[in-house]
C-alpha cells in the first residue's frame, strides 16, 4: 500500500520501510519557517537562490511562505520557477550569459540582471528593453568564507564604478551586488562590501536604485547554528552609516541558508571492513560531493534496524561510498558509533543545500527519492 501521508520522521520511516538507497527527508514545516524567519529578519527583498535546491516541493513550499522573488542562474531554473509560480519576478544574476540564453530571459520577462563586463553589457543591450535593473557585481578580497567567488566573478571598485557609468549611460537602472563568499558566518564582510559599494557608487556619481548582498549566509554544519540575525542587523546599521541620504533597496540572494536545514540525507551501511572502513550507499558522486571543499558535518546520528540510536563510542572511520572508483570518498575520517553495524542508517542533519542538486547517477547511483516527514 503507498504510504500518501507524511511520516512522523526520518527514524519511523527507517524502522518501517529499511530503505536500501539514499533518501532525503523532507520537511516543509521547517523550510517554511526559515523562509518566514528571512522575511522578518532582513531589512529588504528576500530572493531565493535556485541552484542551492531547484526541486519542485521546495520551490512550491517556498512560494506558500511567501517569497515572491528568485535567482536564478540559467533558463532551466527559470522555467523551474514559472512551474510552480507565473507570478514569482526573475533575477538572473549569473552575470555570464549566451545570446540564446538573453533572449530566452528577455522572452520570460525577465527585468533584472547583474553585469561584470563591458562585453557582457553589450550582449544585454538591444535585447532587454531599457528601464530593466542592471546590477553590477563587485568583488574584494574578505575573509571569512569557506571560500569566495572573487576569482570567477566581479570587478574591483574602478572597473565597477565605470561599468556602473556605463549601465546608467545605456537606460538601464543602476544597481550593485556581492556575494561575501560560501558559507560566512562573519557580519564583517558584509559591512567590508557596503562601505566599498557606497565607495563605488559615488566615484560613479550614480545612485544605487538597490544594494544586493549576495547569499553566502553559513547553514548549521558543526558547533552552535549561525546568528543570522546577527548579520542582519549588521547590514541595516552599515547601510545606514553608508548611505545616509539615499540608502538603496536591499536585495538578499539566500540559498544554502534557507534550505538546509529543511532536509536530512540518511544513507544505510553497505558493508564495514576489519580494519574500520564503512561503505555507505552515496558518496562524493552524489550528495556528499561537497564534503571535499568545505568539511563533513558533525550532526550525524545512527540509526539501527529498529529504530534505535547507536550510542557506542566514535570510532574515527574511512568513508567509501558506493560507485568502483576509488576516489569515491571522504577526504578525512567521520567519527562514528563502534558499535555500527552494516544494515545501520546515517542521518546527516542540515543537507538540503546543494546535495541533490549535485548528484550524479554514475554507476546507476545517485539520489532519487524525497520522503516527506512532519519533523526532523
Amino acid at each position: 500500500m503507498q504510504h500518501t501521508e507524511p511520516w512522523p520522521d526520518p527514524v519511523s520511516h527507517i524502522a518501517r520501510m529499511a530503505p536500501d538507497g539514499p533518501v532525503l527527508y523532507f520537511s516543509p514545516d521547517r523550510l517554511q519557517a526559515t523562509a518566514r524567519a528571512f522575511q522578518a529578519g532582513f531589512p529588504g527583498l528576500v530572493s531565493y537562490a535556485v541552484k542551492a535546491n531547484p526541486g519542485e516541493e521546495v520551490l512550491a513550499n517556498l512560494v506558500a511562505a511567501g517569497i515572491d522573488a528568485f535567482d536564478v542562474a540559467s533558463p532551466a531554473e527559470m522555467h523551474a520557477v514559472r512551474a510552480v509560480s507565473g507570478r514569482a519576478v526573475l533575477h538572473y544574476h549569473n552575470p555570464v550569459r549566451s545570446p540564446a540564453e538573453v533572449a530566452e530571459a528577455a522572452r520570460l520577462g525577465v527585468r533584472a540582471y547583474s553585469v561584470d563586463c563591458p562585453r557582457e553589457l553589450d550582449k544585454l543591450c538591444g535585447v532587454v528593453p531599457d528601464g530593466a535593473e542592471m546590477s553590477v557585481r563587485l568583488a574584494l578580497r574578505v575573509a571569512g568564507a569557506a571560500y569566495d567567488f572573487g576569482a570567477k566573478f566581479g570587478l574591483a571598485p574602478t572597473e565597477a564604478a565605470d561599468l556602473l557609468r556605463r549601465v546608467a549611460a545605456r537606460g538601464y537602472v543602476p544597481s550593485l551586488t556581492f556575494h561575501p563568499g560560501t558559507q560566512c558566518a562573519d557580519p564583517a564582510a558584509w559591512g567590508a562590501y557596503i562601505r566599498a559599494a557606497a565607495e563605488v557608487a559615488e566615484m560613479a556619481g550614480v545612485r544605487l536604485a538597490r544594494l544586493n548582498v549576495g547569499g553566502g549566509f553559513a547553514s548549521h554544519r558543526t558547533g552552535a547554528a549561525p546568528d543570522l540575525s546577527a548579520i542582519f542587523d549588521h547590514i541595516g546599521a552599515e547601510v545606514a552609516r553608508h548611505f545616509p541620504a539615499c540608502p538603496p533597496a536591499l536585495v538578499c540572494e539566500p540559498g544554502r541558508a534557507m534550505v538546509a536545514e529543511a532536509v536530512t540525507l540518511g544513507l544505510r551501511v553497505k558493508t564495514l571492513r576489519t580494519g574500520g572502513a564503512v561503505f555507505l550507499n552515496d558518496g562524493v558522486y552524489g550528495g556528499l560531493t561537497e564534503i571535499r571543499d568545505i568539511g563533513a558535518p558533525d550532526r550525524i546520528r545512527v540509526i539501527a534496524p529498529g529504530g534505535s540510536e547507536r550510542r557506542g563510542a566514535p570510532v574515527e572511520r574511512v568513508v567509501f561510498g558506493p560507485t568502483c572508483d576509488s576516489i569515491d570518498r571522504l577526504p578525512d575520517p567521520l567519527p562514528l558509533p563502534g558499535d555500527m553495524e552494516e544494515g545501520d542508517h546515517l542521518l546527516i542533519d542540515g543537507m538540503g543545500a546543494y546535495t541533490r542538486a549535485l548528484s550524479t547517477p554514475f554507476n546507476g547511483y545517485g539520489l532519487r527519492d524525497v520522503v516527506t516527514v512532519a519533523r526532523l
